[in-house]
């Protein structure tokens, strides 16, 4: 085309000597000296502008996502709490022996796995409430390489065959367990689906000291990673997937199979929220081979306790106010506290609490955050301060722990647990609050 002689560059394409195109932006002067007329032309190379163009895009798109997931997995929490909550007290009353055990037993499975799936959702929009924790890759990979959706997952494809190499000495990370055991199950799924005809999928694990970046990335903070990386022998992914694999929805795959379409917008959220780098590199015909970087740390890992019983949560009578706006809500929760020998009273908003509290003190309140129409829990909770300086609460919500969680818990309030929440969740943040 023809070109600006004004000196406003210009975008073209470029040609290097192997044949390869680059993106360039061009721009030509013209000038008078005596009567003869001359020109400049300038020619730059702007392929780095153009990626990181594409980053700002993709990070507005991926943010922009986030936004509308975490509304719709606020709501889908309230739902599934009952799907979740009411199984799990049923399963309290009944013998070891019933034939209603596994049907309730199934139902709360079917809850779980819609609220890992809203889990999702949560850390796409950056929302989720990451439980972090010093953990090792190595475990986490051994724990799913030993899961009941690892061997579902091979009996769909049989002929591929998995070799995992793991570093013997491993440093820890600090993470959240739930979200790392996805981002492996998510990796391992991608790459048993890159093989229909068959193949081998490496997994390894490494330690490494970064003080330059890798690739993908302009700079880095330098330490000591761990290194996370699934190699598939695959069909390899396209230049043109290659630059869309981690938006939501973008997948290739049998739906019912392998998921919710949402796996590797998943592990590109959990990257983020680890401060670590992801990288990929894929030759088509040949396969694609994904690397993670987490920050390591020299924190050893916390021991794990055992289950605990339902005798170790049980109240002793106190009496408890659980405020939600939301009538399944307070009805599973008064449920729940009642059969774990509470006495329990309900309302349905914040003023209504405040006015109850008036002439009903309650050993704790059991406080939803976001109440509509009405104040909200921030609110509620402080009013109740005022009419009783040190009154016990805990907190329960289907989206965040938010800036207004944090700021209840300044002023006295206790533990965060997020809706679902199951029988034992519940009923320990009740009797810690209690004792505290």
């Amino acid at each position: 085309g023809s070109l600006n002689l004004s000196g406003k560059p210009i975008e073209v394409v470029g040609l290097k000597k192997d044949g390869t195109e680059f993106p360039a932006e061009a721009s030509v002067t013209i000038f008078k000296i005596d009567n003869d007329i001359y020109f400049t032309s300038t020619i730059r190379d702007i392929t780095e502008r153009k990626k990181l163009e594409e980053k700002i895009r993709q990070s507005e798109k991926m943010q922009a996502v986030g936004t509308l997931a975490g509304g719709v997995a606020h709501d889908l929490n309230n739902i599934l709490s009952a799907l979740i909550g009411y199984p799990d007290l049923l399963l309290l009353n009944i013998p070891e022996d019933s034939p209603l055990r596994k049907p309730l037993l199934s139902i709360k499975s079917s809850g779980e796995k819609a609220a890992a799936i809203v889990n999702d959702l949560l850390t796409l929009a950056r929302r989720g409430v990451p439980v972090l924790e010093v953990v090792n890759i190595n475990t986490l990979i051994a724990d799913y390489l030993n899961s009941q959706h690892h061997e579902k997952l091979m009996s769909y494809h049989p002929e591929v065959r998995i070799v995992a190499d793991t570093a013997p000495d491993l440093l820890n990370i600090v993470g959240s367990p739930v979200h790392l055991s996805k981002t492996i199950m998510n990796l391992v799924s991608n790459a048993a689906e890159a093989m229909p005809e068959g193949g081998t999928l490496f997994i390894s694990t490494r330690n490494t000291y970064l003080d330059k970046p890798v690739t993908g990335y302009d700079s880095i903070i330098e330490g000591d990673y761990v290194v996370l990386r699934v190699t598939d022998t695959g069909n390899g992914i396209s230049p043109e997937d290659l630059s869309r694999i981690f938006e939501p929805f973008y997948t290739k795959k049998i739906m019912g199979r392998s998921g919710t379409g949402l796996g590797l917008a998943v592990v590109w959220g959990t990257v983020q929220d680890h401060n670590g780098y992801l990288c990929v590199e894929s030759s088509l015909g040949k396969g694609t081979t994904f690397t993670i970087y987490f920050p390591a740390t020299k924190a050893p890992q916390a021991v794990k306790t055992e289950r605990i019983s339902v005798e170790q949560y049980l109240g002793q009578g106190e009496k408890i106010l659980v405020v939600d706006d939301a009538e399944s809500q307070r009805e599973m929760a008064a449920s729940i506290l009642k059969q774990l020998n509470y006495q329990v009273a309900t309302a349905a908003s914040g003023e209504e609490a405040l006015e109850y509290l008036k002439s009903n003190p309650c050993d704790l309140i059991v406080l939803d955050m976001i109440m509509d129409p009405g104040i909200d829990g921030l609110e509620t909770y402080k009013r109740m301060l005022s009419l009783a300086p040190r009154q016990k609460a805990i907190i329960a919500s289907g989206f965040s722990e938010s800036e207004q969680v944090k700021e209840a818990q300044r002023l006295g309030a206790g533990a965060y647990i997020k809706k679902p929440y199951s029988v034992e969740t519940i009923g320990m943040a009740v009797k810690a609050e209690l004792a505290r």
